[in-house]
């Protein structure tokens, strides 16, 4: 199973346009694939979900993430890397099982110029430490709110084909 994360809580945000962008171009190519928004996350998952606890609520994400063995990671730019809460839902995830060599491909975007060529990085880092392994192809979309149409989907050509060749490869990987 593949699970595409936007990897913020912020509510209406364009990262979780994008990850709905991914998974109906997963759809196209008959790829069913899992969507979770930190949005979603519980609100006291921060008291309740970290340091080996786990509550009621977390458990399902927690079984989600487990049964999942590709994850498409959606990481908007937060202060020249990626947002916290992307970092302490992994930390709140089971560690081995939740990432031990499953599969990764790594998305990111920024309203600024360079698409969060850094919290990629960072990311990736993390990643590795996980070992889980991460596609080599990364997109980075910069000035999002340019790159999206009325109907908040990605409209420019050069983006849509880096963005089909980045979906085929996952796919393939």
């Amino acid at each position: 199973m593949t699970t595409i994360i936007s990897g913020t809580n912020r509510p209406h945000s364009n990262t979780l346009k994008i990850a709905k962008y991914y998974q109906k171009s997963f759809l196209k190519r008959g790829q069913e694939t899992q969507l979770f928004s930190l949005e979603s996350l519980p609100d006291q998952f921060i008291k309740t979900d970290l340091y080996g606890n786990r509550s009621e609520a977390f458990q399902p994400i927690q079984e989600l993430i487990t049964n999942t063995e590709k994850f498409l990671f959606i990481i908007p730019e937060y202060n020249g890397s990626f947002p916290g809460v992307l970092k302490t839902f992994i930390d709140a995830c089971d560690f081995p099982e939740s990432f031990y060599n499953k599969k990764a491909c790594l998305v990111g975007l920024s309203s600024g110029k360079y698409g969060n060529i850094r919290g990629i990085d960072h990311f990736a880092g993390i990643c590795s430490y996980l070992h889980l392994n991460v596609m080599p192809l990364r997109i980075h979309i910069s000035s999002i709110k340019m790159e999206m149409n009325d109907s908040q989907d990605l409209f420019k050509e050069d983006t849509l084909k880096f963005t089909a060749e980045q979906v085929d490869k996952f796919i393939a990987f």
